[in-house]
């Protein structure tokens, strides 16, 4: 993965581009990434904070607080969720699959599986932390 990859929501308003490399790529199965995302589980990798460079539609972005320490943002015209960051944390979880090639990043473990939807297993052979990696004695 180069720096410089670049990505956007459903409707385009929205334009960002990746400063560095993203790293600790995975999958959350939590509810709140669920709920979220309307799917069973959300990609994500990190980027520090500074690293996601908006290049249009600040505007358009919208927050809401997902949890005591978490906050998403997501275009308020289309609804794209883009990224997660914790009360005065460095970095951001963004969505992967806003970037433009997904594909070019690859999730490397599953975080909160004890939280997933029965009906869906994931279908690979990653690592499976039942709540964070922290939590689990990995990071």
């Amino acid at each position: 993965m180069q720096p410089g990859m670049e990505g956007g929501c459903l409707c385009g308003g929205i334009r960002y581009r990746l400063a560095s490399e993203p790293t600790d790529a995975g999958w959350c199965h939590c509810r709140t990434c669920q709920l979220n995302s309307g799917s069973p589980a959300m990609a994500f990798a990190t980027v520090p904070v500074a690293d996601f460079v908006l290049l249009a539609g600040a505007d358009l972005v919208g927050s809401v607080a997902s949890s005591e320490t978490g906050e998403r943002r997501f275009c308020t015209h289309c609804g794209t969720p883009l990224l997660m960051q914790d009360k005065g944390a460095t970095t951001v979880d963004f969505s992967l699959a806003t970037l433009d090639e997904p594909g070019r990043v690859r999730p490397g473990f599953h975080i909160f599986y004890e939280s997933r939807i029965g009906w869906a297993e994931a279908g690979d052979d990653l690592p499976r932390h039942p709540r964070s990696r922290r939590e689990s004695g990995s990071a």
